[in-house]
């Protein structure tokens, strides 16, 4: 009698032992990917480095920034990014992530990694189109490639400037807009997305993933870059059709060519190769954007905290001002006031004579002229206070020698611009971790080389 019972239960127990090891395997892995910095192995000098992200992020805050999109608890994924390569106007190209879309045979698409939208699109059935080193996208070669209808809800929802039906197959038809007066105009597709993991090379496939095939695409767009992917919180960025409630990178330095490994989903150990403390700070929500807001409290440089409180980097209440995070600008900046002040509190403590005939080509960047033999000259701490968090940078991450330059500090002013912004040069060797699921960034400095 009970090895009857025993052989009742038997499927049942069989069914429990599969669904409890996929359920262990769903959360085990992360999916990881690899990023290259636009101008890696290009030949540039430090001195061109700096200036070349200097007119970025100055190109950046002059424009105005994306549109708000809307918008997880899955196994983390790590995929492939790199660097765009930009020229002094194509500032939207910081990083690019590279995987291939349709079947059988996936197609190269190399997408700008953009933490500011929603949208994933890349080109096809060009009509106006920017220049790209390989094919658009051919959606009649993939057998798994099929149009969204114009009355599925998120041809609606899906934060478009304008969408509505396309004119004789009803197929979603839409156009987006970004900050610098960029455009994209298409048509909404579905297909299979094949990502090549990072470094042992496995390929991840996840079906029915939403994106735009853009036909109509103008603007600042760099010469090696297919579109752009949206990692923003609306429902059609990539974090969210996986659903992530993670995703997270790690910027390698940038003088240097090794790639930097980014993390879709979560990495399963973030004390692996850190070099410091986990630490996390809370994301602030901005109704009119759907940027990442952190809560900075204030600045300290050596032994001076700025005379500015957390009001001078507070979201008003009609969108205006903040603190960003942001994946695609390269310097850090702040209000002009906060930057004249932060000036004057490092010229009042490094020894060295300010170096004043290169500001207009660094766009005002600060400056010390210095010999080759004392380019390890101590500079002052810099810490930003955040809320819950101390981030105290280390030198790599706001100091750049150049022979040309000597050395200069790489945070630049905002202008007119009430925005403070943490670009990625300050980002450096930090594993960046968006928790969606929690509302948080959290971070800690590593080895990006080695994750």
């Amino acid at each position: 009698m009970k090895h009857m019972i025993a052989l009742q239960l038997l499927p049942y127990v069989l069914f429990l032992t599969v669904l409890l090891a996929m359920s262990a395997t769903s959360h085990a892995a992360a999916l990881r990917l690899d990023l290259t910095h636009a101008d890696s192995g290009r030949g540039f000098t430090r001195g061109e480095l700096l200036r070349r992200m200097a007119a970025r992020s100055r190109a950046r805050i002059n424009s105005r920034w994306s549109p708000p999109g809307r918008g997880a608890n899955a196994h983390a994924v790590t995929v492939p990014a790199a660097r765009g390569t930009v020229g002094k106007e194509d500032f939207n190209s910081e990083y690019l992530i590279h995987f291939g879309i349709g079947t059988p045979r996936p197609q190269h698409v190399a997408l700008t990694l953009d933490t500011g939208s929603d949208l994933i699109w890349t080109q096809c059935f060009c009509q106006v189109c920017f220049p790209q080193p390989f094919p658009e996208l051919d959606t009649s070669a993939s057998g798994t490639a099929h149009g969204v209808s114009c009355f599925d809800p998120l041809c609606a929802q899906g934060g478009f400037s304008l969408s509505g039906c396309a004119v004789g197959d009803n197929s979603c038809f839409y156009t987006d807009s970004y900050g610098d007066n960029s455009v994209t105009t298409g048509k909404l597709y579905e297909d299979t997305f094949t990502f090549q993991q990072a470094p042992n090379g496995k390929a991840a496939v996840v079906p029915n993933l939403r994106f735009g095939c853009g036909m109509f695409n103008t603007g600042n767009f760099g010469s090696n870059e297919s579109g752009i992917a949206g990692f923003g919180r609306g429902a059609l960025s990539l974090p969210s059709q996986l659903k992530i409630g993670r995703f997270s990178h790690c910027f390698t330095t940038i003088v240097e060519s090794r790639p930097s490994p980014a993390f879709l989903g979560t990495p399963d150990n973030l004390e692996a190769h850190s070099t410091g403390p986990i630490q996390s700070t809370p994301l602030v929500r901005n109704p009119e954007s759907n940027h990442y807001y952190l809560s900075l409290k204030g600045i300290t440089v050596g032994k001076r905290r700025l005379p500015f409180d957390a009001s001078a980097f507070a979201l008003k209440g009609d969108g205006s001002g903040g603190t960003i995070i942001d994946s695609g600008s390269a310097l850090t900046s702040v209000p002009e006031a906060v930057y004249q002040s932060l000036v004057e509190a490092f010229e009042s403590q490094v020894p060295l004579p300010v170096n004043k005939n290169n500001t207009d080509e660094h766009d005002g960047l600060l400056c010390f002229t210095v010999s080759p033999k004392k380019k390890e000259t101590a500079m002052p701490k810099l810490i930003l206070h955040l809320e819950g968090a101390e981030w105290e940078l280390p030198r790599e991450n706001y100091v750049l020698y150049t022979e040309e330059d000597g050395l200069c500090v790489v945070i630049s002013s905002a202008g007119e611009d009430s925005r403070s912004l943490i670009g990625n040069f300050q980002q450096q060797n930090t594993h960046i971790i968006y928790d969606l699921e929690h509302n948080m960034l959290v971070f800690v400095p590593a080895r990006c080389d080695k994750l």
